[in-house]
C-alpha cells in the first residue's frame, strides 16, 4: 500500500467515523437538552447562569468542566442555552470551557503528564474562559448572535390523526421533532466541516507537525496552536497523540498549544457555529482559543 492510498483510506475512515459519531452525539445531546428544558424552566436556567456578582461565570465554567462534550457536541447544548435566554457571557464561558475541561481530557492529562501539568492546564483553561466570556459580554458581542438562533424550531407534520380529529402529540415525540428540525438545519455545516477536517487529518503527517513545532523553532508554539484548530481530534486521541509528538521532538510548550487549539476549537465546530454566530463573533471565538493556546504554551515553557 503506497502512502497516498493510505492517506485516502485514513481520510475516508475518519469521515465515516466522525459522520456517524457526530450525528449520534448531536441527536442524543439535542434530545437530552430538550428533555432538560421540559423539566427545568428557561427562567431557572437564566437565573442560574445570570451574572450574580460574577458567580454565573464560575458556575458556567464548572458546568462546562463536568459535561463530557467535545468541541462539536457543545453546539446543541449552546443552542439550548440561547433559547433559555441565559446570560451571553456565561454562555460563552460554557462554550470555551466545555471541550477544554471535559472529564476525559482532565483524566488523560493527569495520567499522561502528571498532576502539576494538569493543574496548570485546568487553571489556564478555566481562567481564560471566564475572562473571555466576561470581556465579550462587556464589549457587546451579543449583537453578533444570529436572531434565528434564539427561535424554537417549528416541528413539521400534524402528528397522528391528520385529516380528522388531531390527537395531542406526545411530549417526547414533540422533543424529537424539534431535535430533528435542528439537526436538518445544521447538517450541511456538519458534513462540510467533517469533510474538511478529515482531509486535513488524513493528509497531515505527525512527523511534519513535530518538525515544524520542534523546540529549535522560535515560532513553534504559535504554529502548533494554528495547526491544532483545523484538526478534529477527539479527547481520547489528542493526549496520546501529543505524547507521541513530544517523543518525536516537539517542544512541550508547543504540545500544550496544540492540545488547547485542537480541543478548544475545530474546523467542524467553526462551520457549525456559522449557523449561530455572525462572522465577527466567530473571529472573536477563534482569537480567544488561539490566544489561550499560545499564552499557555509560552507560560508552560517558562514555568516547566
Amino acid at each position: 500500500m503506497n502512502i497516498t492510498q493510505e492517506m485516502i483510506e485514513n481520510t475516508l475512515g475518519m469521515f465515516a467515523f466522525l459522520a456517524v459519531e457526530l450525528t449520534i452525539l448531536f441527536l442524543v445531546i439535542s434530545y437530552l437538552v430538550g428533555v432538560l428544558q421540559l423539566y427545568i424552566p428557561p427562567q431557572k436556567i437564566q437565573r442560574i447562569l445570570s451574572d450574580k456578582n460574577g458567580k454565573g461565570y464560575i458556575i458556567a465554567g464548572f458546568l462546562g468542566a463536568i459535561t463530557p462534550f467535545c468541541s462539536c457536541s457543545t453546539i446543541p447544548f449552546l443552542k439550548g442555552l440561547l433559547r433559555a435566554k441565559a446570560g451571553f457571557g456565561t454562555m460563552m464561558v460554557f462554550l470555551f470551557a466545555s471541550p477544554l475541561l471535559n472529564p476525559i481530557i482532565i483524566g488523560l492529562f493527569a495520567v499522561t503528564f502528571g498532576l502539576e501539568v494538569t493543574l496548570f492546564y485546568f487553571v489556564m483553561a478555566m481562567g481564560v474562559s471566564i475572562i473571555a466570556g466576561f470581556v465579550l459580554e462587556k464589549l457587546g458581542f451579543e449583537k453578533y448572535v444570529k436572531e434565528e438562533a434564539y427561535a424554537e424550531p417549528q416541528s413539521t407534520g400534524c402528528g397522528t390523526g391528520c385529516g380528522g380529529a388531531v390527537k395531542p402529540e406526545s411530549k417526547w415525540l414533540k422533543i424529537w421533532r424539534s431535535t430533528w428540525t435542528d439537526f436538518v438545519k445544521v447538517l450541511p455545516y456538519l458534513i462540510g466541516g467533517i469533510a474538511l477536517g478529515s482531509m486535513i487529518y488524513g493528509f497531515m503527517p505527525t512527523e511534519f507537525v513535530a518538525q515544524v513545532a520542534s523546540e529549535d523553532n522560535p515560532l513553534a508554539i504559535p504554529i502548533a496552536a494554528v495547526i491544532g484548530i483545523p484538526l478534529y481530534i477527539r479527547a481520547e486521541a489528542v493526549i496520546p497523540l501529543s505524547a507521541a509528538l513530544a517523543a518525536k521532538g516537539m517542544g512541550l510548550g508547543a504540545v500544550m498549544a496544540l492540545i488547547i487549539g485542537s480541543a478548544g476549537a475545530s474546523l467542524t465546530e467553526v462551520i457549525l457555529l456559522k449557523s449561530i454566530f455572525k462572522n465577527k463573533m466567530i473571529a472573536a471565538f477563534l482569537f480567544v482559543i488561539l490566544s489561550m493556546a499560545i499564552g499557555a504554551g509560552f507560560l508552560y515553557s517558562v514555568i516547566f
